[in-house]
């Protein structure tokens, strides 16, 4: 099999005023997967690990949300998840996609679980991994550990290569995932300027949308690390509650990654979950 590589797979679209980043790969039904918000971050980097297994299947997009990835580092004035829902609802306008299966890890969980409230008819089947749409948990203090890691990496003196270790080194249960490789990339990409600029200066904030969740309506996989510093347990369990047709699955032995340190199994349950009638 020939190795996909990004490069060969990176395309953009104008939407408005903001320049759409994303890899496209595979033939078939739309599968739109979409990342999470620590520094560096981009759909390439959180789903290089499944982009084999989905891509056989689907035609499947990893789609850099604004201020990430190759996208446009845009100030967000305005609710985040709200905002960027609605890009993605523009962007597939744009590729002809009415509806789509999503695959969202952490922010990018959030962003389609809002898509889905706002416009369900787009949403066909909805995979959220660690994601917390909500600012309150019984289990833990909130902000989580990870999540002020976050908020302090653009802080003080600034991003480091040190700094970004430590907050990957937390995203994960085995450490051993950490690569040299994946840890430059990172670090590199959260050094952009803008990007440095934006989050020190105007960081979006958040959007609670704990009195929305029961209008996601459509078949719903809750996936969750039980060693999770980024995303509160419980959070994921009042999902399950709250959605109108959800199951959950809880990997232990992981952490804020279950697609990467679980790859083969995640891949498997994912697949197994959008094949279902």
């Amino acid at each position: 099999m020939a190795v996909i590589s990004e490069a060969a797979t990176s395309k953009f679209a104008q939407v408005g005023d903001v320049r759409i980043h994303y890899n496209e790969v595979g033939t078939g039904d739309p599968l739109i997967c979409l990342h999470g918000a620590g520094p560096g971050a981009s759909s390439w980097s959180n789903f290089r690990t499944n982009l084999d297994a989905f891509s056989a299947q689907y035609r499947t997009i990893l789609w850099d949300m604004p201020q990430y990835g190759k996208s446009s580092k845009i100030v967000i004035d305005k609710p985040r998840l709200t905002f960027i829902s609605g890009i993605l609802r523009e962007f597939m306008d744009q590729l002809g996609i009415e509806r789509a299966r999503f695959v969202g890890n952490s922010m990018g969980g959030q962003v389609a679980i809002k898509l889905a409230i706002d416009a369900p008819e787009r949403v066909e089947k909805l995979v959220v991994i660690g994601s917390t749409p909500v600012g309150q948990s019984l289990f833990c203090p909130m902000p989580l550990e990870g999540i002020k890691m976050i908020g302090d990496y653009y802080k003080g003196e600034g991003p480091s290569l040190e700094k970004m270790r430590t907050l990957i080194q937390t995203l994960l249960f085995d450490s051993s995932f950490l690569t040299e490789q994946v840890l430059q990339e990172r670090y590199e990409a959260s050094l952009d300027p803008e990007v440095i600029r934006i989050m020190r200066d105007q960081p979006p904030g958040r959007e609670d949308l704990a009195d929305q969740l029961h209008k996601v309506a459509c078949p719903a996989l809750i996936v969750w690390g039980m060693d999770d510093r980024f995303g509160a347990l419980d959070i994921g369990l009042l999902m399950l509650r709250r959605f109108q047709n959800a199951r959950m699955h809880i990997f232990s032995k992981c952490g804020h990654w279950a697609q990467v340190e679980h790859a083969d199994e995640f891949n498997s349950l994912v697949l197994d979950f959008l094949a279902r009638q």
